[in-house]
């Protein structure tokens, strides 16, 4: 009996992580069929009951006390029978979809939190509890900075590299999705472990909770798809910042991000072709692909409004996608390629398949131009949901089954230099 609940708390993790919420909600109520409203001998309280009045549930991050696992994991349950199927919901946007950014981090803390209930099977919160965080290695930093303009002003983190004694290197960007941090965003894209071996600087700007509530970055705002306006202003401003206070390579810029932040990402690569040498896209959408938050939900249904093939210097471009992601539709993934590809001329692909050590399978597709240069790959995972393909579960939104992105997102980025930006020798791996 143990054993098939923890097969089936395994599943519900999986699934909400993987965006899958409205079976990640039939496993959860399966798990507590025969379990909820034991109480294993705790009696409830008036405190128990303002909770649940105020639609709290046992399973709120911060909320003190003991408690009993079932308790912690009905509240849970309760609060996912109310979710509707995707498109039922009022406007045509699923409840599910519209708390599906939270739903991950919510229940990382969840099952974190389980360890510290009666009722918990030995051994299994560990399980589930993320991993804490490497240290850094001797010399590395990763500190917080401020960057501020007439844009407005974010905080964001730098890792610098052990290895860094004032010689060019290059830079990357990374722009995290909805509710996350730049802490939880390098932890489960593990970017920083790459950087120390491969000697980049790695920057994780942070949106703040002011300009949205869900820390997403406003990738549908018409005045935040703009060169010199809005957050796209602020990222190339941290990068031009970073850029003045440490020796960068001004030709081996890049920019990536994850979901929101790969909607960022395609921004900057539009809006500054001339600052950035290559983009990295994990789950995102095009520039332009919405305007509003109307078609915003509209564009992660169904693929975007997309406005045109880009012209000028053809931006190289990686993309991965899940082919099972329910949040942002996989068809966003080819509107990238599209979008990206429209300065490039005539393109030659090459489509190979291939296996990721924890088991999925992917598509890779490399498409060149006339003199054989690879400018644009794509990598649809087969079986991966809305999650960093390769990440680690010391962070949120991360598929560890998958092809590592990280890896060869910066593989791919240290190969495209930008021809038109000075040049400055690159360190040796």
């Amino acid at each position: 009996m143990k054993a098939n609940k923890m097969r089936n708390m395994f599943k519900t993790a999986r699934l909400t992580s993987a965006g899958r919420i409205t079976e990640a909600a039939a496993t959860l109520r399966d798990l507590l069929s025969g379990a909820v409203g034991q109480d294993h001998g705790r009696k409830r309280t008036a405190n128990d009951a303002t909770s649940q009045a105020e639609g709290k549930g046992w399973w709120t991050p911060g909320q003190r006390g003991a408690g009993s696992a079932t308790d912690l994991l009905a509240g849970w349950a309760e609060r996912l029978g109310k979710l509707q199927p995707e498109g039922e919901a009022k406007g045509g946007v699923g409840a599910d979809a519209l708390l599906r950014g939270q739903m991950p981090a919510a229940l990382g803390d969840l099952l974190g939190r389980l360890g510290k209930l009666d009722g918990m099977p030995a051994g299994l919160a560990n399980t589930f509890t993320r991993p804490a965080p490497q240290p850094l290695p001797p010399g590395a930093r990763f500190d917080e900075h401020l960057y501020a303009d007439a844009q407005g002003q974010r905080a964001y983190k730098l890792y610098v590299p052990s290895s860094y004694d004032g010689q060019p290197l290059p830079l990357v960007v990374m722009l995290h999705g909805c509710t996350q941090s730049p802490d939880d965003f390098a932890a489960g894209t593990q970017m920083n472990v790459l950087a120390e071996e491969r000697k980049v600087l790695v920057a994780y700007p942070a949106q703040s909770q002011a300009a949205n509530a869900q820390k997403c970055w406003n990738w549908f705002n018409a005045a935040d798809q703009q060169r010199e306006s809005g957050e796209p202003a602020l990222i190339a401003g941290i990068t031009r910042q970073i850029m003045r206070e440490h020796a960068v390579d001004p030709a081996r810029v890049y920019v990536a991000g994850l979901s929101a932040g790969g909607a960022a990402a395609a921004i900057m690569g539009a809006a500054y072709p001339d600052l950035y040498a290559a983009i990295g896209i994990h789950s995102g959408l095009t520039c332009g692909a919405a305007r509003d938050m109307p078609s915003a939900f509209n564009a992660m249904r169904q693929g975007g409004a997309v406005s045109g093939r880009l012209s000028g210097r053809p931006v190289p471009t990686i993309v991965f996608h899940g082919d099972e992601d329910k949040t942002v539709n996989p068809v966003n993934g080819d509107q990238v390629m599209d979008q990206f590809s429209g300065g490039a001329g005539r393109l030659s692909s090459e489509v190979t398949q291939g296996q990721a050590p924890g088991g999925l399978s992917y598509t890779r597709t490399i498409a060149t131009v006339a003199d054989g240069a690879p400018l644009f790959e794509q990598w649809r995972i087969h079986g991966a949901g809305h999650a960093w393909s390769g990440g680690s579960l010391s962070g949120s939104y991360t598929e560890p089954r998958g092809p590592d992105a990280s890896r060869e997102m910066l593989r791919f980025f240290l190969a495209h230099p930008n021809d038109k930006a000075p040049a400055a020798p690159l360190p040796e791996a």
